[in-house]
């Protein structure tokens, strides 16, 4: 590059831009997850846990979690010079569900966030991915002082396909978590590809 100006005979490369979701339970590490891989600076939207909240918001298993995200955290981050991803992570209560159709307009595919501490906490957005036929990887969260299960135990507790990949993941690790969103591009990319075949058939 010369002077900021691309090299005679190289065009640039228009990146192929995709939207992931990262969803799963309350406290499960979804604002982590995106802040650990983003290549700029977290757009969040968390607000303090208020006494107010308490009723509706469960914490047990997660007291010391003090903030929860009431829109959306946003990130990016480009795994190949012609790949972006943008992620969008969910709110996890109930009471913002409403926010996840918006947020899954467009959507490539989903990374679903679980801590087998509270594992039923994913289930609806597990429920929420098959029901839409957004394609899906299961990440499990492996926070510290958690017990740790083989991954065929979680899946069967899960109830998953044999389709639906699960990894076990750190949600603050960077490199642990490229794998898992390298892993939801591939499988909603193959299930395309499966799904062209059926129809040209």
């Amino acid at each position: 590059m010369i002077f900021g100006r691309p090299e005679r005979g190289k065009p640039p490369v228009e990146p192929v831009t995709l939207k992931i979701l990262v969803a799963g339970g309350f406290g499960v590490g979804k604002t982590t997850l995106v802040g650990a891989v983003s290549e700029i600076r977290p757009l969040r939207t968390e607000e303090v846990l208020t006494e107010a909240g308490r009723p509706v918001d469960d914490i047990s298993g997660v007291e010391a979690k003090n903030t929860t995200t009431v829109a959306m955290d946003f990130g990016r981050i480009t795994l190949r010079e012609d790949l972006v991803l943008y992620l969008f992570g969910t709110p996890g209560q109930e009471r913002f569900w409403f926010m996840w159709d918006e947020l899954s307009e467009g959507a490539l595919g989903a990374v679903v966030l679980a801590d087998t501490r509270r594992l039923e906490d994913c289930f609806a957005a597990v429920d929420y991915f098959e029901r839409r036929s957004i394609p899906f990887l299961v990440g499990v969260n492996c926070f510290e002082g958690a017990a740790r299960y083989p991954a065929d135990d979680v899946r069967r507790a899960l109830d998953l396909d044999d389709h639906v990949p699960l990894l076990m993941c750190d949600a603050r690790d960077r490199e642990s978590v490229k794998e898992v969103l390298v892993g939801v591009v591939q499988h909603a990319m193959a299930r395309a590809a499966r799904l062209r075949r059926t129809v040209t058939a």
